[in-house]
């Protein structure tokens, strides 16, 4: 589907007839050596594991573009992230589009080229997906739906809260609240997005180096996306029956980020992130742990930043940079709509 014929989508790109044909084949053109798929009704691939992991996710960010990314790239990063955090090895990626009448071809080859490369950093396999056109207005130009397979080593742990024990270190990867200052600074013309860019990444690599030197001191991951550290620690709290302790100081905040979110009246600690962990790790171990974390350019700002109280009163607790005790709460709706 050249640009010159047609500069937009029509109705009749989701028809099934020859227009549909040839923006599918545009699709896979585009993403070049990632994709994979045949073209047929569903994809047969290899798996040599016993366990795999499996997960799906949509993604709905408004804007679509931003400084240091777009919606291309955070479907592809998100996915993945959601595999290599239980333990797995991402390996394969379905990839759905529903693109409203009128978008422009243009913007949507710039996002094909964002997913190409984010899955070959990330090296997965674009293997099947799928494309729905809709009246204009029906969506907010596009939304990504995705679905991801990763394996399991033979011999590799698979992480989960009920690991984690009284005394275990929480260990941040990386600044927090950046994603989400960056994208509302973009939708409400603030002028942070210059200094404060979209954390957005890939961190199965990251993850791969700690499984292969730590896999028996880490008791869990869990990336930290919608509702940010806050709401992360409170599922984490009352999932395993135990308090958290958090300290404010060793939060890692960029100085830009906690200026911009006290001016706009949210919390840093509910910010969305896009290429931020936290792990419960072995207290003797974390030292060692955020030491090979930070050799990584993804994160290069790991702290240990709480602790896992004996007490099983579920609440995490933050102490201030003055000594003063408080609750972070679980937010009853989100600090902001339509973040990934």
């Amino acid at each position: 589907m050249s640009k010159e014929k047609l500069k937009h989508i029509v109705l009749d790109h989701g028809t099934g007839g020859k227009l549909s044909g040839e923006l599918i084949g545009a699709i896979t053109e585009r993403l070049g050596e990632v994709h994979v798929g045949k073209l047929e009704d569903s994809a047969i691939l290899p798996i040599g594991a016993g366990r795999i992991a499996v997960t799906t996710d949509s993604f709905v960010i408004d804007p679509i573009f931003f400084g240091n990314g777009n919606i291309g790239h955070v479907a592809v990063c998100g996915t993945v992230n959601d595999l290599a955090v239980s333990g797995a090895t991402p390996k394969y990626l379905t990839l759905a589009f529903v693109l409203e009448t009128g978008f422009p071809v243009e913007d949507l080859e710039r996002i094909l080229d964002a997913i190409r490369e984010a899955a070959k950093e990330a090296g997965v396999l674009i293997v099947a997906g799928d494309t729905k056109v809709v009246r204009k207005g029906e969506v907010d130009k596009i939304f990504i739906n995705t679905a991801g397979v990763g394996e399991f080593a033979p011999d590799a742990r698979s992480y989960s809260v009920s690991q984690i024990r009284p005394g275990d270190h929480v260990i941040v990867t990386g600044e927090l609240g950046n994603h989400s200052i960056h994208i509302l600074s973009i939708r409400e013309g603030l002028g942070f997005e210059t200094k404060i860019k979209s954390d957005c990444a890939p961190l199965n690599k990251l993850i791969a180096d700690l499984n292969g030197s730590f896999s028996e001191h880490i008791h869990t991951i869990r990336d930290i996306t919608r509702g940010g550290l806050g709401t992360v620690l409170n599922e984490i709290a009352a999932a395993v029956g135990r308090g958290i302790s958090v300290e404010e100081q060793k939060l890692p905040i960029l100085h830009e980020t906690a200026m911009a979110a006290n001016m706009l009246g949210v919390n840093p600690l509910y910010l969305a992130n896009e290429g931020n962990l936290i792990l419960f790790v072995a207290p003797e171990h974390s030292a060692a742990i955020v030491e090979r974390i930070r050799q990584n350019p993804y994160g290069r700002s790991a702290a240990v930043v709480g602790v896992v109280d004996e007490t099983t009163d579920t609440r995490v607790h933050l102490t201030s940079k003055n000594g003063e005790t408080k609750t972070i709460d679980l937010l009853y709706g989100a600090e902001l709509p339509r973040l990934c």
